[in-house]
């Protein structure tokens, strides 16, 4: 029998050295600087520290938005940042608060506090960016609660249903794959709850801005919203609900034109009952089974043999283009689906969640900030036409162990790096101490 060798393990010592494992965040501090956005958060009516020796409300924002960057979720995980000595150094913290104080922080925000200081810092943050066009995709999401939380009740949750929620409203600027508003709402209010109000502020927002096109989905189809961006010249594409008329006319429809193997379309005018004499333009995009079998859509005819291999999608607009460039168009509305998912899965939006509505509210709508602020960085910085997601970010420029030394007087940060890796991470930061307003992000 040939005996077993021994296996060598690596000896160990202690030291008092301290090392974080996320010096790339360095990164971050510097962008956060040279954006300008710490002079901005500090010029609002943010809640003041109960005494002098309360924490300042910039660094709460700036550890709280690292702490999401760094993959946290719930205010248990604020942790991460509260005991890692070298990013204190490189934030400039001189000390970063506990689960307590960040509650306490956001619980004094109050439905007035989030109306003017998150517009006010998102309308700053859009007129630092050259865009004058733009593509905004309004859609609405669900977020389960579980507890005793103000304002989540029982309405659609198609994951848990049953089960209590919330139901925040968020518009994206397509182009840059950022949020331009986000709204937290109780969870048994409608897709288009408080839509006007919303879409106002949005507007505002970005109010030296164009929007070229609203794009939203079913849930917001309706007379109302039509009127709204009719009377304001905004074009849009808004996915239909199907109506028992609207099924009748689509079920009559014969002039389809074949666009791609089992996918056909075409167009009508349909005025629904309480449309006061208006009709509007109709797309309908249907696909067979047979050859689509992932096919989006519904199945609306299943009783008829010869309609029943199909789904159906339709869309109302105002735009006067060719009906299957307003499909295509149409189309690049999934994207918002995949920021919903991001801001969900990578930043934490299911998390951080509190009793009091409008505390909640505010650590939502920071979030969403924090979102903007890495889609600068991925832009400015990374300059990839991948859209890379915060996870591949962090393992791929934040995740460097590194350390602290002490040289003359002044203190450098030793970041543990490849050789080969060297020259990429130098782009990086230079790209980042080269920002300037207005941002030179290109689309």
């Amino acid at each position: 029998m040939q005996k077993k060798q021994k296996e060598s393990l690596i000896k160990f010592e202690y030291t008092e050295k301290s090392i974080t494992a996320w010096g790339g965040m360095r990164l971050m501090k510097e962008l956060l600087n040279k954006s300008g956005v710490r002079e901005k958060i500090q010029e609002l009516d943010l809640p003041k520290p109960g005494s002098n020796s309360g924490y300042n409300a910039i660094d709460i924002i700036e550890s709280f938005m690292v702490c999401v960057w760094l993959g946290g979720v719930r205010f248990s995980h604020t942790a991460f940042v509260r005991f890692d000595e070298v990013l204190k150094e490189i934030f400039g913290w001189k000390r970063v608060a506990s689960i307590s104080t960040y509650t306490r922080f956001f619980r004094k925000f109050s439905n007035k506090r989030n109306n003017e200081v998150f517009p006010a810092l998102n309308k700053w943050f859009y007129e630092q960016i050259p865009i004058k066009k733009y593509t905004m995709d309004v859609d609405s999401s669900v977020v389960t609660r579980y507890g005793d939380q103000e304002g989540a009740k029982v309405g659609y949750n198609p994951k848990k249903p049953g089960r209590n929620s919330h139901h925040p409203l968020i518009a994206f600027v397509s182009e840059l794959r950022m949020v331009a508003n986000a709204w937290l709402r109780p969870g048994n209010v409608a897709s288009s709850s408080n839509v006007f109000e919303f879409l106002k502020e949005s507007i505002d927002i970005l109010k030296d801005k164009q929007i070229g096109l609203l794009r939203g989905d079913s849930g917001f189809f309706g007379k109302k919203l039509f009127e709204f961006l009719e009377a304001r010249a905004i074009n849009y594409i808004i996915a239909c609900k199907m109506y028992p008329t609207l099924k009748k006319q689509i079920k009559e429809l014969r002039n389809w034109i074949t666009v791609d193997k089992g996918i056909e379309i075409t167009e009508f005018d349909f005025q629904a009952n309480n449309w006061l004499g208006k009709s509007r333009r109709m797309i309908v995009v249907r696909q067979s089974v047979k050859y689509k079998p992932k096919a989006v859509g519904k199945t609306l005819f299943p009783e008829l043999e010869e309609l029943s291999e199909y789904r159906y999608q339709s869309y109302a607009t105002n735009l006067n283009l060719p009906v299957s460039a307003i499909w295509q168009l149409y189309r690049g509305r999934a994207d918002a689906e995949n920021r919903i998912k991001e801001l969900k899965y990578d930043f934490g939006m299911n998390g951080f969640c509190m009793e009091d509505f409008w505390a909640t509210e505010a650590a939502f709508r920071t979030i969403c900030f924090a979102y903007n602020l890495m889609s600068l960085f991925r832009q400015i910085a990374i300059k990839s036409d991948v859209a890379h997601t915060l996870s591949t970010i962090r393992f791929k420029c934040f995740a460097i162990g590194s350390y602290i030394k002490k040289k003359g007087r002044e203190k450098v940060l030793m970041l543990s790096v490849k050789l080969l890796k060297r020259g990429w991470m130098d782009g990086l930061f230079s790209e980042v101490a080269n920002l300037i307003q207005p941002f030179p992000i290109k689309i």
